[in-house]
C-alpha cells in the first residue's frame, strides 16, 4: 500500500492522542480512504500491524461502517438519499434516472470509470428533498430533469479534461 509522506505524517501525528492506540483505528481508516479512496485487505492488515490488533479487529470496524468502501469507486462519487423525505419527492426515480444516464448499477463504477452511484442514509438536507451529493456538493430539489441535467454537466466535465 502506497500513501503519500502526508499522510503517513496525519497517522504519526494521530496515534498518540490516544490512551490506547486501537482507539485510533477510526481515524487511522479515514485517512487512508481519504488518500487511496477505499479500504483494502493490505490497508487493514498495515493499521492492525501499526496499532498492534489482530487484522480481524480492524476489519470488523471496516464492515461495521458503511462509510468505508472496500473498493475503488469511479473519479465521481455520487450519492443519492434515499431516506423518507427524499423517498417520498422523488428520490429513487432520481438515482434510477441517474443510473441510466451513465449506464451503471448503484454500487458499481462505470465502464469508463468516471462515476459510482450509491444510495446513502440522511444528507441532512430533508426541506430540500429529494437530494444528491456529488462528492462534497450538495444538489437540492433533484428531480428526474434535473437529474439528466446534472450527469450532462458531470459528463461535460470529464470530457474537457480528456
Amino acid at each position: 500500500m502506497k500513501l503519500k509522506p502526508e499522510t503517513l505524517q496525519r497517522i504519526d501525528e494521530i496515534i498518540p492522542h490516544y490512551p490506547v492506540k486501537r482507539s485510533a483505528v477510526l481515524m487511522l481508516l479515514h485517512a487512508i480512504q481519504e488518500d487511496v479512496g477505499f479500504i483494502s485487505t493490505e490497508a487493514i492488515e498495515w493499521v492492525a500491524t501499526k496499532l498492534e490488533l489482530q487484522p480481524i479487529n480492524v476489519l470488523e470496524v471496516v464492515t461495521f461502517y458503511p462509510m468505508f468502501r472496500q473498493k475503488p469507486i469511479g473519479r465521481r462519487h455520487i450519492k443519492v438519499c434515499r431516506t423518507l423525505s427524499c423517498a417520498l419527492r422523488g428520490g429513487y426515480q432520481t438515482c434510477e434516472t441517474l443510473e441510466k444516464e451513465f449506464g451503471v448499477h448503484r454500487g458499481e463504477v462505470s465502464a469508463d470509470g468516471e462515476v459510482t452511484i450509491e444510495f446513502v442514509e440522511c444528507l441532512a438536507s430533508c426541506g430540500t428533498a429529494p437530494v444528491v451529493m456529488v462528492d462534497d456538493d450538495l444538489h437540492e430539489n433533484v428531480d428526474c430533469a434535473r437529474a439528466r441535467a446534472l450527469a450532462a454537466q458531470i459528463k461535460q466535465e470529464a470530457a474537457r479534461r480528456g
